[in-house]
């Protein structure tokens, strides 16, 4: 963590990331989150993202009704703990919440909290994996809001999550709607048996396909994941922030709990625009069959 010296009012907003293991107890995790907040804001962070539903152990490992009873509605418990930190604080928190929408309806949703601790928007995850250990679909509705962004005192930012992080279309339609920051609250990491022979490879991709996002979008990026095993998973950490170049500004350690501290100067999304300019030089005349599963030929 390093801190920062400079200001949103020169067009440099200071962003914190903040990486942590999670335990069973839900008020142990909340209370480390806020305390990562602090350090963040601290160091000079006005806007922070926490890891995907950093609040509890990761609950898709297996298929249990039981953990049904982890979510909450938002507002709720845990969203006001973390307005009320972001209005103590004066900065932007991003959470993200195991959401109970409904009687049978949940989502993985993201909240972001402006520096008066108002939910200025939230979004829910959209892209619902199930794959071995992440079993998602058990849990989460996908989510009906779109892709969305959100203007905050310091800056308007993007938030999808995890999964969402492997899909160009989704970036693509967050940066049209003005995102300057893109966050991904994320939990991501090795399954049993994988770590040595593909534990690198996955892990690139991973790190790649955000890089991509912040170049051909011209926008920061910016993933916060867990770190730490949780019964079968070890999660990678890697926490890290990326700049419209697609260059990594930072990137947290893989072994251990760290907040993030970054400069991001947002003038440089102009600067990126104008002499890559993929948004201008979309023909976006011939791209009405992206809309479609394949292409049968």
């Amino acid at each position: 963590m390093k801190n920062s010296t400079t200001t949103a009012d020169s067009g440099v907003v200071p962003v914190g990331l903040v990486q942590m293991a999670c335990e069973p107890n839900k008020q142990v995790n909340v209370d480390r989150a806020l305390d990562g907040i602090g350090q963040a804001a601290q160091a000079g962070a006005k806007i922070v993202c926490l890891q995907e539903l950093f609040h509890g152990l990761y609950p898709c490992q297996s298929e249990d009704h039981a953990r049904f009873a982890e979510a909450e509605s938002i507002p709720g418990p845990t969203t006001e703990r973390l307005a009320e930190t972001a209005k103590r604080l004066g900065v932007v928190v991003i959470g993200s919440i195991f959401e109970r929408r409904a009687p049978g309806i949940y989502h993985n949703t993201a909240v972001v909290l402006d520096v008066d601790g108002t939910v200025r928007g939230i979004y829910r995850k959209m892209h619902i994996p199930d794959d071995p250990l992440y079993y998602e679909k058990f849990y989460f509705t996908p989510g009906d809001l779109g892709f969305r962004s959100f203007a905050t005192r310091f800056a308007r930012i993007g938030v999808c999550v995890c999964w969402d992080q492997w899909f160009p279309e989704a970036a693509r339609l967050t940066a049209l709607t003005g995102s300057q920051i893109l966050f991904y609250p994320t939990a991501i990491g090795w399954l049993p048996g994988e770590k040595q022979q593909w534990g690198r490879q996955q892990h690139d991709a991973w790190e790649t396909m955000m890089r991509s996002h912040a170049i051909a979008n011209g926008i920061y990026v910016a993933a916060a994941n867990r770190v730490g095993t949780e019964s079968a998973l070890e999660f990678w950490g890697a926490s890290f922030v990326a700049d419209p170049y697609g260059q990594i500004v930072h990137r947290a350690v893989q072994t251990g709990p760290e907040v993030v501290v970054v400069d991001c100067d947002l003038n440089r999304i102009e600067v990126a625009r104008t002499h890559w300019p993929f948004l201008r030089d979309r023909r976006v005349d011939a791209y009405a069959q992206l809309t479609q599963r394949y292409l049968d030929q």
